[in-house]
């Protein structure tokens, strides 16, 4: 009878409690699509049939100028779990799991541990260690309908209809909505068949996108939380046809975003219902965000800033965006996007945009695009994906949407390229970005150390190493001079960007060679390879191919892959180490290991 009693009176303590609290804090939806850049009637689409998503930016804020951190998921996901930027985290590589300090959570534990009950449904792809502590529920079935009564909620829905893999096999023409003779293809697309028809399926796919998202709305409607929830809409990155998703460009970095606040809490919205923003934000930006709009403190280790709620800050000059390995192939780029210009700096310059990727090739329409290209039925704008890729790039994105004018070498922009030249200098230098470790490297340190805590140790030379890649990357020959003398530098680092920089110099690094033999024998096997690649260039053959069949049996899969993309590079004089590259095919090799993606590609051209 007393427990009873006790138990009555706990109960109408602690309900009032909750009450208030979900007075006081509003609930916060996140609907996330996969793989889509504004493809939707609200951002003037008018091909798209997305009438849900058009009634609720009418209800909300349109925001113009919204950008992932990466093109592609993984890396970008990492962002938004956490509100860091993954090159200062050594998370920028696609699918890679390295650690990040303990300090470090997903956001979703502060709103937790302040009361909140945190779904995720169900999509994760952090590209880190798994936190599953910063949710209550985090699987296909999560619901915030699981709370307790009155609690506040944090919930996030992932719609994966209109991801990449949509594309990988085609619907019967006469099956689907969207007349592929009727889609408006970007310029540096060929209007093959099989390009129109994956573009008219995609926007199938962002068809069924819309009518979900219809159905979470009408779902939190019948809830009866409509009123009490802040709700945001994005894409976790643009796509997906070629040169979109795993590209610096508009259609690979920005990404619609839509928020609605429901009356009571209209005093956080930036504007009216039905109004457009043209304020940066980058995904950088949304845990902070949410944090602020929950009443929460930001913790000072995020890099973003939140743009809503108590916490808001001026808004930021630029959106940074980045390029690293994607699945088996690698590259490092870097991006800056302010209201009117976009710059992208290549530092592997002599890799050509349109490496082949496994993954990407399923699309019908690549392989068609790249079939077109050797059959010499290309224009000059639809040729640039397969040719090697300038330094540097600048796009006036008001006047060139499409990001096909190249403006770096025009002296009427060389004001606005200086500028923003030295705002990704700055970005770099700031951020402490480890992303100019080369892979197999970056993995060894983190075996012992987060990648975050060595560019903090001192032990990383990050002026030096920056001042090199961009010296190598330039193709300017003046600097071999500079780079020869760098050959021999203590870091293991700068040794292998000064090597980089004779591969892209090509014939004009010829008077490199002597020194770069040596470096065959180099203690770093990611030095090993880049020389043995510089030297396959400058014309030796058989001491390179064998330095490069060697890594091939290394513990590290990344200086595996390394390996194996400069072997395919160089045809039928990969001939002596093909048994090693078969080996990695032996026993029970996974699709998904990038290595074996790679030796699968070398081995056409036995």
């Amino acid at each position: 009878m007393i427990k009873n009693i006790l138990s009555l009176l706990l109960l109408f303590i602690v309900l009032p409690e909750i009450h208030a609290q979900q007075k006081d804090k509003p609930n916060i939806l996140w609907i996330v699509s996969e793989d889509n850049s504004p493809f939707l009637g609200c951002y003037g689409d008018t091909f798209a049939t997305t009438p849900h998503l058009d009634k609720f930016a009418k209800q909300g804020i349109l925001y113009k100028n919204a950008f992932a951190t990466a093109p592609v998921c993984a890396p970008s996901r990492f962002t938004l779990v956490t509100g860091m930027y993954p090159p200062s985290m050594g998370t920028e590589h696609m699918r890679s799991t390295y650690p990040v300090p303990d300090y470090v959570k997903f956001f979703p534990r502060y709103l937790r541990e302040a009361g909140y009950y945190t779904t995720n449904n169900a999509k994760k792809d952090y590209n880190t260690t798994d936190q599953p502590e910063a949710w209550d529920e985090s699987s296909a079935k999560a619901t915030y309908k699981n709370r307790k009564p009155g609690q506040p909620f944090f919930a996030v829905f992932n719609l994966n209809v209109s991801h990449e893999s949509s594309i990988h096999t085609s619907i019967p023409t006469n099956k689907l909505k969207h007349d592929p003779e009727k889609v408006n293809l970007p310029p540096y697309h060929p209007a093959t068949p099989e390009m129109k028809h994956d573009w008219a399926q995609y926007y199938d796919k962002i068809e069924e996108m819309d009518r979900q998202v219809g159905v979470l709305l009408k779902e939190l409607e019948a809830e009866g939380q409509a009123e009490n929830t802040i709700i945001f809409y994005y894409s976790d990155n643009g796509g997906i046809l070629g040169r979109s998703k795993r590209f610096l460009y508009e259609s690979g970095l920005r990404v619609p975003l839509l928020i609605r606040f429901p009356e009571k809490y209209a005093r956080l919205a930036p504007n009216t219902p039905g109004t457009e923003t043209d304020r940066i934000v980058t995904f950088n930006d949304f845990a902070p965000t949410v944090l602020s709009l929950a009443g929460l403190d930001v913790p000072s280790h995020m890099q973003g800033k939140a743009f809503l709620g108590a916490r808001e800050v001026k808004e930021r000059a630029y959106a940074y965006g980045f390029r690293g390995r994607m699945d088996e192939r690698t590259d490092l780029s870097r991006s800056v996007r302010d209201k009117k210009f976009r710059y992208i700096r290549n530092y592997l310059p002599h890799i050509i945009y349109g490496q082949y990727l496994e993954y990407l090739w399923k699309a019908p329409s690549i392989a068609s695009w790249e079939a077109q290209f050797k059959a010499g039925r290309l224009n000059e704008d639809q040729k640039k994906f397969w040719q090697e890729k300038p330094a540097e790039e600048l796009f006036d994105i008001e006047n060139d949407p499409h990001n096909i004018h190249n403006l770096a070498g025009d002296p009427r922009h060389k004001e606005v390229l200086l500028k923003l030249r030295k705002a990704n200098h700055d970005w770099l230098i700031e951020t402490q970005d480890v992303g100019f470790i080369p892979e197999p490297l970056l993995g060894k340190i983190a075996e012992t150390t987060p990648l975050r805590d060595y560019a903090k140790s001192g032990k990383y030379e990050l002026n030096k190493i920056i001042e090199t890649a961009e010296i190598a990357s330039s193709r300017d020959k003046s600097h071999l001079k500079e780079l020869v003398k760098r050959l021999g530098d203590k870091d293991a680092v700068v040794r292998y960007w000064a090597v980089i920089g004779t591969i892209i110099l090509k014939n004009d690094a010829m008077p490199a060679k002597a020194k770069l033999q040596p470096l065959l024998n180099d203690p770093e096997v990611v030095v090993r390879i880049a020389a043995a690649e510089a030297l396959l260039a400058l014309g030796d053959t058989d001491a390179p191919v064998q330095t490069l069949n060697e890594a091939l049996k290394s513990e590290s899969r990344m200086a595996r892959v390394q390996a194996l993309n400069v072997l395919e590079n160089i045809g039928a004089k990969a001939q002596p180490a093909f048994e090693n590259v078969k080996a990695l095919l032996k026993g029970d090799p996974k699709d998904t290991d990038y290595d074996v993606r790679a030796a699968k590609k070398v081995l056409e051209t036995e």
